[in-house]
């Protein structure tokens, strides 16, 4: 799976929220939100301007803003160097997809 589009990040204000996966929200762990890949899967985010790139664990559920595919924690935004408007054009590349657990 791959798309490309506008990712986001959330930060402090979610701090110590439990996230879809159970996990308490840290805004410097390298995580992100996508709607629809497993929890536990690992991408890859890459700033389509500047080439730089992360390794993240979808931890949470959204964006749920149109027009956005992933959101990042407040660390993983960082180290892409997202601006000032909180907004950047990403590729984001499953690495790892988690295998969903079976129901009993």
């Amino acid at each position: 799976m791959v798309q490309i589009g506008t990712a986001s990040w959330y930060g402090r204000r979610h701090a110590g929220l439990l996230t879809a996966n159970g996990e308490r929200f840290n805004p410097q762990a390298m995580t992100c939100a996508h709607r629809t890949l497993p929890l536990g899967s690992m991408v890859k985010v890459t700033d389509i301007s500047s080439g730089k790139h992360v390794s993240l664990k979808v931890t949470d559920r959204g964006p749920y803003v149109r027009g956005r595919i992933v959101d990042l924690s407040e660390g993983a935004a960082r180290e892409l160097g997202i601006g000032a408007s909180g907004l950047m054009v990403v590729r984001v590349e499953a690495v790892s997809v988690a295998q969903a657990e079976e129901s009993s």
